[in-house]
């Protein structure tokens, strides 16, 4: 069984990420998904709502959301799980946890918003696990 570790925060319920675990799906009948939301500390989010005592609070409100939108879009998500603060490392601690992942799909803002791409995420994950990385933009709203 393929089963992928999907890395989102602010992009967990996005049209763009959706739809690449859809076409993954499709692709491997047998995939699963893991759902990893790092608690992101609220001063790098785009849509800062909160102080910082409030981000793992928010992480695990977009889990859940994203949790509810993969079931109503017939997705199959295994978990969904908040994170270390820092990507990198909640990933590593969640493959650490759980070695079995065929590969990860990590979500982010579009260059120019992304502090996940200023660190160079997907390139760094990449290079440590040799496994596939699939790495979707989403699409920033109308005015930002």
């Amino acid at each position: 069984m393929a089963r992928y570790l999907v890395v989102a925060h602010q992009t967990v319920t996005s049209p763009e990420l959706l739809e690449k675990v859809r076409v993954i799906r499709e692709q491997q009948k047998d995939a699963e998904f893991v759902l990893l939301v790092p608690a992101t500390p609220v001063r790098h989010l785009l849509f800062r709502r909160g102080d910082e005592q409030d981000a793992e609070v928010t992480a695990r409100k977009r889990a859940e959301r994203g949790r509810a939108l993969f079931a109503k879009k017939g997705l199959p998500l295994h978990d969904a799980k908040v994170g270390a603060p820092d990507p990198a490392v909640a990933i590593d601690l969640e493959v650490k946890a759980d070695s079995g992942y065929t590969g990860f799909v990590i979500s982010t803002l579009p260059a120019e918003k992304s502090h996940w791409l200023g660190m160079d995420l997907p390139r760094t994950v990449l290079a440590k696990y040799r496994l596939p990385v699939h790495h979707v933009v989403a699409a920033l709203p109308p005015g930002w």
